[in-house]
Order: C-alpha cells, then structure tokens, then sequence
C-alpha cells in the first residue's frame, strides 16, 4: 500500500488491537469505512470467527440512501445494525474503530448502535 493516511490507519489500528479483544460474550464491534461505504461486523476472537457482518450496501440501507457515505447514512446503518445484531441475541460489544478518529460517521454509527440497544 502507498497511501500514506491508510498506512498510519493501520499502525493505530495495530496498536488499539493489542489491548482489545472480543470474547464469547462480549465480542468486538469492528467498523470499516470507505469513501462511498461501511462495513462493521461483530467478531468473536476466541473462537476466531465472525458473528455476524453488515454493510451499507445492503439491501434496506441502499433503498433509503444511494449515497452511503455520509454522517446521515451511517446513523441509519448504526440503527440498522443494532436491530438485527440484538435478534441474533447480541447485546454487548466492545466497541473497535478500527484506527480511524472517533469524529463523523464512525461516532454517528456508534451512537446510534447505542440508541439501537448495545451496550459498550
């Protein structure tokens, strides 16, 4: 990779993974965003194994907004999520943003997983 913004990213997501972790039953909330898109996904790292993952790209977010790379679209995700996340009965997270600032949409989704019902 030569994007030098994408490269500290990572150095900072690296150095938030050394203290946090997900268990069995409080796995970590991960969160990926791009220019036009997110992604989060609930990971159990004991097990090594993805919980359950979602992105703007689907279906019920991309009929309410085209454009998924906004402060509006990401709270719509974060209410989204939390509602499907809490019927496969998950409940408490820890909460991962991966390397980027908590500012705009990664702090837009968060709060509004939080309204949604998970607890971190």
């Amino acid at each position: 990779m030569s994007n030098k913004r994408e490269l500290a990213r990572i150095k900072r997501h690296k150095r938030i993974r050394k203290t946090l972790s997900g268990t069995t039953d409080r796995p970590r909330l991960v969160v990926h965003r791009s220019l036009k898109n997110m992604h989060a996904q609930v990971v159990d790292d004991t097990n090594n194994s993805t919980l359950y993952s979602l992105s703007t790209q689907d279906k019920e977010v991309r009929q309410k907004f085209g454009y998924a790379g906004n402060v509006k679209a990401a709270e719509f995700f974060g209410e989204v999520f939390a509602r499907r996340a809490k019927e496969k009965g998950i409940t408490k997270v820890n909460f991962d943003r991966a390397g980027y600032l908590y500012h705009g949409r990664i702090k837009a989704f968060a709060d509004s997983v939080r309204k949604g019902g998970l607890e971190f």
